[in-house]
């Protein structure tokens, strides 16, 4: 992503000192994946892009990923618009209850949706993850430019060695913001409708977030 939660300095030296990550191969990092299901529930949701109702949280049967399904994430200008739908955002506090004796950290996060934009609009995707009393915070951005009439989608995606683990033996809420911003640069606001979305008309995009899994030292 070009990568999801990078590792501060203070927050490896932390880690390490608790203990020694066993090595995992490259992305996706699922060789050591607990047979017990986690468990994910969304403490709390804000935001212009996620209304309450319209952010569902699932997990893979397999342990190794979980996806937020948004039903109402649209940013536009032009027809249409109000002042304010330029930019969406959507705020989300997860609690995490993970197997007992491991610890994870998100590798990989494959956002998707579409996009309309008129020659001249601009656009920009942007996402920030940390743990909750953590100080380090990952930010991703992805800028789009018009014409663009199609599907996107933006991959973030983190090394081995700079995944950032949840502390071992601690509950920690995962909280991840994204946010949808529409410019209209040089398009004409008053003939046509630019707007980027994270959701479909069925209401079925989903952004997923892979799971790296670890041992945590007996």
């Amino acid at each position: 992503m070009s990568g999801v939660l990078a590792a501060a300095g203070a927050a490896v030296a932390l880690f390490a000192s608790s203990f020694t990550p066993t090595p995992i191969a490259t992305p996706p990092y699922f060789t050591d994946v607990p047979t017990d299901k986690m468990l994910i529930t969304v403490a709390t949701v804000n935001g212009s892009g996620c209304p309450a109702g319209t952010a569902a949280v699932a997990v893979s049967e397999d342990n190794t990923a979980f996806t937020v399904t948004y039903s109402d994430y649209l940013a536009q200008v032009g027809v249409g618009s109000k002042p304010t739908d330029f930019r969406k955002n959507c705020q989300l506090n997860l609690a995490m209850k993970v197997p007992q004796g491991f610890t994870y950290a998100i590798a990989k996060v494959d956002y998707r949706g579409y996009g309309f934009l008129e020659k001249g609009a601009n656009a920009t995707q942007r996402a920030s993850y940390y743990f909750q009393g953590s100080s380090n915070t990952d930010f991703r951005q992805k800028d789009f430019n018009g014409p663009l009439d199609d599907n996107w989608q933006v991959t973030h995606t983190t090394e081995l060695g700079a995944l950032v683990w949840a502390p071992c033996g601690e509950i920690r809420n995962f909280n991840i913001n994204t946010e949808l911003r529409v410019n209209a640069g040089t398009s004409d606001t008053k003939k046509t409708t630019s707007f980027m979305t994270m959701d479909s008309t069925d209401g079925d995009v989903k952004t997923t977030y892979q799971m790296a899994w670890m041992k945590c030292p007996q």
